[in-house]
């Protein structure tokens, strides 16, 4: 858990609505250990301890929420293993996933601060991409 959503109510929100703007760097096992205890029989890695995880259940990812004009965006930029896991679980289930998240509440203008000026074809691209 991170210092800054400390505090925040824990929310779910629907995988497809993250929008995860840096690649990351994935160990396999750790993914594999958490998709296992997502789909209830938890399973540790020699890089993953789950330690008190109940099954079923992951440790919330801190998501960036920022609100415009009555839309909702979610940005992630941790949680990398979590995330790939919950994709896995996402491409082999029949219902939507949803990602068990801490919100921060942020603005286009923090999110420039991560990702400079490509935020707002992000924006853009978000728009036409998807229904929110």
């Amino acid at each position: 858990m991170s210092l800054q959503s400390s505090n925040l109510k824990i929310d779910y929100v629907p995988l497809r609505h993250i929008k995860r703007p840096i690649p990351p760097v994935l160990d396999m096992q750790k993914i594999d250990a958490m998709e296992s205890t997502l789909k209830g029989t938890p399973m540790a890695s020699a890089t993953c301890s789950l330690g008190e995880i109940e099954s079923g259940e992951l440790p919330p990812i801190d998501v960036f929420r920022v609100r415009e004009e009555g839309k909702d965006y979610f940005f992630a930029f941790g949680g990398c293993h979590r995330f790939q896991a919950y994709d896995r679980l996402d491409k082999n289930g029949e219902k939507e996933t949803m990602v068990k998240c801490k919100l921060l509440p942020a603005t286009r203008k923090t999110l420039k601060l991560y990702l400079g000026a490509s935020v707002d074809e992000m924006f853009k691209e978000i728009d036409e991409g998807k229904e929110q």
